[in-house]
């Protein structure tokens, strides 16, 4: 097991070749969140210290809550091929939606999807790579198009006004809805 204060080459490289990754949120109270995230090119290393990812909408917006009440995370990703790796990124994140300061800024390092809700903005605090030989060899067949093509198929209007009913998490916690539909690059990403 190894620590390191910032991201590494080697891990850089890591994260590169990973098309799934896990999050790990949990507020003073309640349950604790853990999501599988996928959908390549989601996720940006944006320094050695600071990581982003971009969120599509979703059956809840529990990280969001999490983050706003407590700000923790934890990102994991496993090597399913070899060598034989997990990686976990501690740090303190927030929600950026669209109508937010800094929108502009995150989303330029994204291609947004249809349905984009919000990026989550991390400042990693501290780095564990640990040996992974307990993780089975996998190799990823293909994506599923279901969550772009559900949005992409949504009526903009009627978007905004389901999203903007959720404002708690599934333990009462207050999240903040977006204000409006993001249409994305819908093209070569749904094929």
């Amino acid at each position: 097991m190894e620590f390191t204060d910032t991201l590494t080459p080697d891990h850089l490289a890591m994260i590169a070749k990973q098309a799934v990754f896990f999050t790990a949120t949990a507020a003073a109270d309640g349950r604790i969140n853990l999501s599988p995230k996928g959908l390549a090119d989601t996720f940006r290393v944006l320094s050695p210290s600071r990581v982003a990812y971009l969120d599509l909408g979703g059956s809840g917006n529990e990280t969001h809550a999490h983050l706003a009440a407590d700000g923790r995370i934890t990102i994991m990703m496993c090597n399913f091929e070899q060598p034989a790796l997990i990686l976990r990124i501690y740090g303190r994140g927030r929600p950026v939606l669209p109508q937010d300061a800094g929108w502009g800024e995150l989303a330029a390092h994204f291609t947004l999807l249809p349905g984009t809700r919000q990026i989550f903005d991390i400042a990693v605090e501290s780095v564990q790579g640990s040996c992974g030989w307990g993780v089975p060899i996998m190799h990823v067949d293909h994506e599923r198009a279901t969550l772009p093509k559900y949005h992409a198929q949504s009526d903009p209007e009627k978007w905004v006004t389901k999203v903007a009913k959720r404002t708690r998490s599934i333990d009462g916690l207050p999240t903040r809805s977006t204000d409006r539909f993001i249409a994305g690059d819908a093209g070569a990403k749904l094929s």
